[in-house]
């Protein structure tokens, strides 16, 4: 779940300019129908199999329009959900249960698109080591959402932005001059409790990279062959990334190379949405 302060300063924000950008005004299609305010229920209908993630968001969307909406859930963040279940129950002003329904649904639907992909691949790596890790290629202001999902599907979080980590990637190197060069510089100006990682391409760079004494060795976009030297290079001097392209459908071939994270951009750029639907929804008499 998100932490308390952490809803209301950052994620709070972020579903009010989202609900902004659905009611300019007015929602001119539930008032045309309901002028006042009436109570009514609706009911979270899960429409596939998958991973259900952001169950807090829904809610905090409804909250945000009217604190006094009152929701009742029968799944929780990170649980397998099947077709047909029920996930939940709304009660509260019709009104503000339809002007809230795309929002909250695109929150939900999106984050357990995520959950439910990351679990796939996650499982793939069972029995390994490995740990699954998430990029910063996420939707612009929904990152906090989309890493979150991650997490609930049994991926775990890289960098959640600049300031969180050290990440000397091909223009960095090019900048500074060298692979040597780069990991001092950031030796010398990063906090001494921050590791150093390093991008790398050609074995030739992995040396450099080993004897610069960088912390993490990311092998980016390389062939299995030169990713297995590079590992045999490494031999234990520093942890091992795999990076590059990584999806379902590629990370069994190289699961067995013998590295400790494998990184992928697909678990929140190209998940597929999970169908869920606000159904049923009828006053109380």
């Amino acid at each position: 779940m998100f932490d308390p302060v952490a809803l209301r300063l950052n994620v709070d924000p972020l579903i009010l300019s989202a609900l902004r950008e659905d009611i300019t005004s007015e929602d001119v299609s539930a008032n045309s129908i309901m002028p006042f305010a009436k109570k009514g229920t609706a009911e979270l209908i899960c429409k596939e199999d998958g991973v259900i993630c952001g169950l807090q968001v829904f809610e905090r969307v409804f909250k945000l329009l009217d604190e006094k909406t009152e929701v009742e859930f029968f799944a929780n963040d990170g649980e397998k959900v099947k077709k047909g279940q029920m996930l939940a129950k709304l009660e509260g002003d019709i009104r503000v249960l339809l002007c809230g329904e795309r929002t909250a649904l695109n929150y939900l639907q999106r984050m357990s698109g995520i959950s439910t992909y990351t679990s796939e691949v996650a499982q793939l790596l069972d029995g390994t080591k490995i740990k699954l890790l998430d990029t910063r290629k996420t939707t612009p202001n929904n990152r906090i959402f989309e890493k979150y999902a991650v997490r609930c599907g049994g991926g775990n979080n890289h960098r959640l932005n600049l300031s969180d980590g050290v990440l000397l990637k091909d223009n960095h190197i090019g900048a500074a001059g060298s692979v040597a060069l780069a990991v001092k510089m950031a030796r010398e100006y990063a906090p001494f409790v921050r590791r150093i990682e390093v991008e790398v391409e050609t074995l030739e760079m992995v040396r450099e990279a080993v004897e610069a004494g960088a912390d993490i060795i990311m092998l980016d976009n390389m062939d299995n062959d030169t990713m297995k030297k590079a590992v045999e290079i490494i031999d234990g001097k520093a942890e091992i990334e795999i990076s590059g392209n990584v999806t379902k459908e590629n990370i069994m071939k190289i699961r067995d190379i013998g590295v400790d994270f494998i990184s992928s951009g697909a678990l929140t750029h190209s998940a597929p949405i999970l169908d869920v639907s606000l159904k049923n929804l009828k006053p109380i008499e």
